[in-house]
């Protein structure tokens, strides 16, 4: 028993969810056969290699989807081709998605090319900050800059920024009294990059900034009408672009399909890039077999590295849980090893029972049901019927919140195909059954496990 217990909690702790996989990770699975063909090293990567100007470039995705293992090889192939990457994921330290603004990511920034380039001239940035001790001092009680070194001045912004994060009643004093001296900051801090990028050991000729996780920025609508996403990367878009290196934002992607999209290209100067979901199904709801064993793979691997005699297969109880897994995550990395640790956590003994797994589903199910409004299911029925999206708040809300997910293939022409369908664990709810019942009198319905 206590071997058994041993081995399910390696294999829990193998399918942790919130563990980006770094570069050259044995469990990482190629999937852009199932994801439109896409690959981040040549739509991202490319750009910056061959480009004789500085880019800036959006990527976007569904949340969970696998974007940070995506720019994590990136770092990594960038890094051998002669870029010195700064990587960091912004709402781990510096950024509180909740309530997020422009100010926060440049100041994130700041700290974190100072915290990775240590040999260069800091003190562009010493003198900012002590032109501006005096708006900050009494925000910051136990701080002085009297008599410290410049090493120890710096930290101040780590300091200013975990203060954005975590202490709400000074996030609001703390913008208002940077927000009027950006330019200045930024000049400042373009100094620093400049003298930074003439210290970079030789095998390096580029400098790289990816802030990632800037994607999970709640979206809010503001007391003009509009929301925090466009005031920070449209309203703010010549700072963002400002910083003189490669610059890689992710972005919501709720924004890459508001009417705002066109903007977003003429702006940043190509189209913000998007990591689909594996295609695990057909836009005409059939079963994707390709794509399911890309999932398949992928829960394999992972089992593997505790011990390459298991198989992912003989891990549940009946042979069709394993598709059925497939099938209810939607292709969404972050909802597969979701259900799978769940799964497991109601398991005493391999292998995983149908109760396990159908308990796992269930509660997951109950997760998405509140998150839908009661005004929201007849726009999800029509999606699930037309598996296309219409351009306006209530859909980029869904979009955001991973109720609606986006797929892409290329058909025979080779052409890019994108099209949209509701999570899968959506259509076993009844108001959702109810609402594309009504709405396809007479067509065949979906019964109670939502199945067409």
């Amino acid at each position: 028993m206590a071997q058994d217990f041993a081995t399910l909690k390696k294999i829990y702790n193998v399918f942790d969810p919130f563990r980006p996989l770094p570069a050259g990770d044995a469990a990482y699975v190629n999937c852009q056969e199932v994801r439109g063909d896409g690959d981040i090293l040549v739509e991202v990567g490319n750009e910056i290699l061959l480009s004789d100007r500085k880019t800036c470039q959006l990527y976007a995705g569904h949340r969970g989807a696998g974007k940070s293992t995506e720019l994590l090889r990136l770092q990594k192939n960038l890094n051998d081709q002669g870029c010195f990457v700064v990587y960091f994921a912004a709402d781990e330290e510096d950024i509180e998605p909740e309530d997020a603004q422009y100010t926060d990511i440049l100041l994130a920034c700041t700290r974190r090319l100072l915290e990775a380039l240590k040999d260069a001239n800091r003190e562009p940035l010493v003198s900012w900050l002590k032109s501006r001790w005096d708006d900050l001092k009494d925000l910051l009680p136990d701080v002085s800059l009297e008599g410290l070194e410049v090493e120890k001045e710096i930290p101040l912004f780590a300091k200013i920024t975990a203060k954005l994060r975590t202490e709400p009643s000074l996030r609001h004093k703390i913008r208002d009294r940077v927000n009027p001296h950006t330019q200045t900051l930024i000049l400042a801090l373009n100094q620093f990059i400049e003298d930074a990028k003439k210290r970079l050991p030789s095998q390096y000729s580029q400098l790289v900034v990816i802030a990632d996780n800037l994607d999970r920025i709640v979206p809010i609508v503001q007391e003009d009408g509009r929301s925090n996403h466009e005031h920070i990367f449209l309203d703010r878009s010549e700072q963002l672009k400002a910083l003189n290196c490669h610059l890689i934002y992710t972005v919501p992607i709720s924004l890459v399909y508001s009417n705002r999209a066109t903007d977003l290209r003429d702006i940043y100067g190509s189209d913000a890039q998007v990591l689909p979901m594996i295609m695990v199904q057909t836009p005409k709801n059939e079963s994707y077999q390709r794509g399911i064993n890309k999932v398949q793979e992928l829960l394999q691997k992972r089992v593997s590295q505790i011990d390459p005699k298991l198989s992912i297969s003989d891990m549940f109880q009946q042979p069709e849980a394993l598709q059925q897994l497939c099938l209810m995550s939607g292709g969404h990395v972050r909802n597969l090893l979701l259900l799978m640790k769940s799964a497991i956590k109601y398991t005493d003994n391999l292998p995983i029972s149908t109760r396990a797994l159908q308990r796992s589903i269930s509660e997951t199910r109950i997760v998405y049901r509140n998150t839908v409004y009661a005004d929201e299911w007849q726009a999800l029925a029509k999606v699930h019927h037309s598996k296309q999206i219409v351009n306006d708040e209530q859909h980029r809300n869904l979009l955001f919140n991973r109720c609606i997910l986006e797929y892409r293939y290329r058909d025979d022409k080779e052409q890019i195909q994108c099209w949209y369908d509701i999570h899968p664990l959506i259509k076993g709810i009844k108001e959702f059954q109810d609402a594309f019942n009504d709405l396809n009198p007479s067509e065949t319905q979906l019964d109670e496990t939502g199945t067409d």
